[in-house]
Formats: structure tokens, sequence, C-alpha cells
């Protein structure tokens, strides 16, 4: 019998929600035949479900416009060049996704400039840090910043407050550069401020969203969301210049359907909810039997590096339990220097995965 997997790795290793399987196996088994490239009932009815989420303009039936994707990196890539020209510039933190974890592609296939700041101790990119990047607007020597790019939650789980949101989209503002949101996990960011979906993106002037389906458990699929009317106009031309970028960019599925029934089950009856809140709810459960390890000779044997806001916990670990621990519950590597490690909880993770992750530790620690 085949040992089954269980890890804090990735919400990307988790399986996929029932109610979103069954959501594609009623579809599937339909017999129903729709048309293709998002011009299907259920595409339509999953755009007017997101409309209604976000509590976008009810006066203009364009907004948001709403482009489904195959994956995250795709959602963001076509959120840059939603925003951009290739002369253009990105400002995004030094541990964003984009410059981290998507090889090279976002610059690759728009052509701008990536440019990193650094960012406070939990990961949220500086005022000041990007107002020192700014100077260069004009300059026709330098890539000519256009976007602010941020990830709610950031890398290390941790999140934007409402007021926060609000002072770097007045930034943005300022001095005309777009607001874009990497929303991989914004479902457990908006669980752990306790608000609506619109609260931390409409409500704070985000212009772009790249919003996650598959961390909260999809089989795969995301959405790129654009609140800024402005985005969906070619200067005078009345046609809709994303839809071309859509194609362009190879992120057009042509059974569209299949993505928009599992935004539109996860969507509805707030499903997206109670995924966020038992992935977050287990991370702080973990993080309590974590902090519960006892000393060795007057010492802690592990650290939390980072406020455990959502799903994730950062830890410094004893170099020495890596391999052993990682080989029962596979888990990321952060940092080698100091053997910081990344454990990440996802809507499937139970009481036991953590019971018999804490058992290890203990075994560890008395040796």
């Amino acid at each position: 019998m085949t040992n089954i997997l269980r890890t804090f790795a990735s919400d990307n290793y988790a399986g996929v929600l029932p109610e979103i399987m069954s959501a594609l196996v009623k579809e599937a088994q339909s017999r129903s035949h729709a048309r293709a490239y998002g011009h299907d009932d259920i595409t339509e009815e999953a755009r007017h479900v997101i409309k209604q989420v976000f509590n976008s303009s009810e006066d203009d039936d364009s907004i948001p416009g709403v482009f489904f994707v195959f994956n995250g990196t795709g959602a963001n890539v076509l959120s840059i060049l939603a925003c951009t020209h290739s002369y253009h510039a990105v400002i995004c933190s030094d541990i964003s996704h984009i410059i981290t974890d998507e090889s090279s592609s976002p610059e690759t296939v728009t052509g701008v400039r990536l440019i990193s700041i650094p960012t406070d101790e939990n990961g949220k990119i500086i005022l000041e840090k990007i107002e020192e990047k700014l100077d260069c607007i004009g300059d026709m020597h330098a890539a000519q910043p256009r976007m602010i790019s941020i990830a709610q939650p950031t890398e290390y789980g941790t999140v934007y407050t409402i007021d926060e949101l609000k002072q770097l989209s007045a930034l943005a503002k300022k001095n005309n550069l777009y607001f874009h949101m990497d929303g991989a996990r914004l479902f457990n960011a908006v669980s752990s401020l306790n608000c609506n979906l619109q609260d931390i993106t409409t409500a704070v002037g985000v212009d772009i969203l790249s919003l996650g389906g598959t961390k909260a458990g999809m089989m795969y699929g995301e959405a790129v969301i654009v609140f800024n009317p402005s985005l969906l106009k070619a200067g005078g031309d009345t046609n809709d210049p994303l839809k071309f970028r859509h194609k362009q960019v190879m992120q057009l599925a042509s059974k569209q359907r299949f993505i928009a029934v599992q935004f539109l089950t996860l969507l509805q009856n707030n499903l997206w909810k109670k995924s966020s809140e038992h992935s977050n709810s287990m991370a702080q459960l973990l993080k309590k039997r974590l902090e519960s390890i006892p000393l060795k000779n007057n010492k802690s044997l592990i650290r939390i590096t980072k406020p455990v806001q959502t799903g994730a916990i950062f830890l410094e670990i004893p170099r020495e339990w890596y391999e052993p621990l990682s080989a029962i519950f596979p888990f990321y590597m952060w940092r080698r220097k100091n053997c910081e490690v990344r454990l990440m909880c996802s809507f499937d993770t139970t009481e036991d995965d953590i019971d018999q992750f804490i058992k290890k530790i203990h075994e560890l620690a008395q040796n």
C-alpha cells in the first residue's frame, strides 16, 4: 500500500476542495457543449459574481474586467502588460514573487525592468524606499517607473493593514503609477484582517489584481481583475486591449468554463472563507505547538522569525533537524545561512498532521 504524502511545503502541494472537484465533474459530465474562449454562460456568470463580490461600479458593466488565466505567473505577467510599455519599470520588493520565483518571465515577456527595493523585517515594502526610486521619472536615460507591485499577503505571510494599503495607493496615484496587487493568497489576507474582499482592493485604490485560486483549493486557475477602467481602453480605441494581450501571452483557455466554474464555486457560499480560515487557524495551532517545544540546556531549540498572520510560519531550526523532519513532512528551506525554514498550512491541513510533525520534533529534541 502506498504511503500517503502529507507536507508543510506549500498549499500548491495540496489537493482540490471537494466542492470544486464536484463542480468540475458535474460540468464535465453534463454532455452540454459551450462556446469556447470565455463566451459561455458559466464564464459570464463567474464574471458577474466577481463584480458583486468586489462591489464594483454598478454604472459600468465592463468594470471590473475579468480575465481567467492558467497560473500565477501568467496572471502577474498579464497584469504588468496591462499597465506598461517596454520602456517602463515595475517597483517591487526584493522578496516579491515576480522577482524571486517567476524566473525572468516578467521581464522577458513584458520588456519592463523590475526594480527591487528592500523590505522591512516583516517583508513589507517601505514607502521611503519607493520614493527614492522615483527621482528618475522623466529622465530619458532611465526605465520609467509605471507600477508599484505588492503581494498581499507578503512572501513572509504577513499582511498589509488597510491603512498601509491606502498609503501605498496614495503614493502611486500621486506619482501617476498603477497599483498592482499579487493576491495569490489574498483570501488568507482577508480572513486574517477579518474584512471584506473589497476592503483591501477596490476600497484602497488597487488598479489591477492577480487573484489566486490554486492555493485556495482550486485544481488550477487564477484571474486578473481590472478595476481601473482606463486599463480597458487603448487611447480612443473602443476595443479592449487586454483581450488581445490575454491571447498574446498564451493564457486564453479554450475551455475557459472549467476555470470559471471553479471560481464560481469558490466565491459562492463563502467557500473561499472556509478554506482560508482553516489554513490560517491551522498555522496558529502549529505555532502554538512549536512554542511549547521544551528548552534544552536553558536554550530554545527553535525560533519563530516572523509574525504568523496567515498560513505560513517561518522559523529557525537546528540544521541537523532539516533532513529527518523534511523526510517525513516535506517543507522548504528558506535561508540556509541560519537554517530558516518555511512551513505552509493549506485548506486540508489536519490536527493529526500537526501532531505527527510535533511528535518528530520532540524525538529530535531528546537526542
